[in-house]
């Protein structure tokens, strides 16, 4: 059977360089075409394993290649970097992924089909909208400090508090800076309607996805983790067990050690940090709700461990869980958390 041809390709927006080695003769080809040329050359190729890295497009690409028979990996750009071995041209990435990927215990990222792209491209507006909503709401709140009015900490409670405040500032402020105000505020109102709107695009996205409705039946997977992560994890193949999972989104131990002797620090932050924010936020919610105290290996955690060691290990053993879950294509069921341990 004859040996199939790594080809490695640095994509870019006009230029793509291909990088490979003819498998028979070991003569290492070099090839720049253009963007339009690119899918055309790649068809009339015999069936490759080509491999790119996981930057603007690359899922777009590999879902193209698929179609004309090639295998697609995805590499994490933190994982090429080290093998430029010279100057940055697009020569040397193209040989910087082509070597990378010959590496034992290579990594590779799962290409995303249009679905799972279309749903974190929601969570990407939808998370632009709030850092807006954010920066408007607290100038808003700097800008009355100044004159010394204080608006109540918390979003909703300043939304409640800010009309009647307004109110109040019109018999000391001049026109033109209330109008300007009352413009803010209504920015920050049509953000917070945009924000909604999103956010039932992505409800009924979690509806008619029986993997999402899954997830969020497990305390602390609320809508965001649920719809974030079944779009980001691609295939719950991708990854051998739970703990390889944990460790891609960063909630795993990071390990430091000389001499044969390894401590533990804190979590290692790796991967991606919006799932991890989201997995975070899911475990101050589970330790704070009403039924922390009915399972005891929570209850125990919390009396050896500080409070923010305890959330990352709940946050890890919801990571944990979710991969199970999907992998095993089964409900998560309540009786594993009344005895298990984390």
């Amino acid at each position: 059977m004859m040996e199939r041809t790594v080809i490695a390709v640095d994509i870019a927006k006009k230029v793509f360089q291909l990088h490979w080695v003819e498998p028979g003769t070991g003569v290492i080809e070099r090839l720049k075409l253009k963007r339009a040329q690119f899918l055309p050359w790649m068809a009339s190729h015999q069936p490759a394993l080509v491999m790119m890295e996981a930057c603007g497009g690359a899922h777009e690409w590999g879902r193209q290649l698929v179609k004309v028979g090639h295998e697609v990996r995805l590499m994490p750009p933190k994982t090429v970097r080290p093998f430029v071995q010279r100057n940055k041209t697009d020569a040397a990435d193209a040989q910087a992924i082509w070597t990378a990927g010959q590496q034992p215990g290579a990594k590779f990222v799962a290409v995303k089909n249009d679905a799972q792209q279309v749903v974190l491209c929601l969570h990407r507006l939808r998370a632009q909208l709030m850092k807006m909503r954010i920066m408007q709401t607290n100038e808003l709140r700097g800008l009355l400090y100044e004159f010394g009015f204080v608006l109540p900490e918390g979003h909703r409670a300043l939304l409640k508090e800010l009309p009647a405040t307004l109110v109040e500032a019109e018999v000391r402020l001049p026109a033109m800076l209330i109008d300007s105000l009352q413009e803010q505020l209504r920015r920050i109102n049509e953000l917070e309607a945009d924000i909604g709107k999103i956010e039932r695009r992505l409800a009924t996205q979690l509806r008619e996805t029986p993997a999402c409705k899954t997830l969020a039946e497990i305390p602390g997977v609320g809508l965001l983790t649920a719809t974030a992560i079944v779009a980001s994890m691609g295939s719950p193949s991708a990854f051998k067990d739970a703990r390889e999972f944990a460790a891609w989104i960063g909630l795993v131990p990071k390990q430091t050690g000389t001499g044969g002797r390894i401590r533990q620090l804190g979590i290692s932050k790796r991967g991606d940090a919006y799932l991890r924010t989201l997995l975070m936020h899911g475990a101050r919610a589970v330790v704070r709700s009403d039924r922390a105290s009915s399972w005891p290996w929570l209850t125990e955690l919390l009396k050896r461990r500080p409070y923010s060691v305890a959330v990352a290990a709940v946050a890890n053993k919801l990571a944990r869980t979710i991969w199970a879950v999907l992998a095993k294509g089964q409900e998560w069921r309540p009786q594993a958390w009344q005895a298990a341990a984390t």
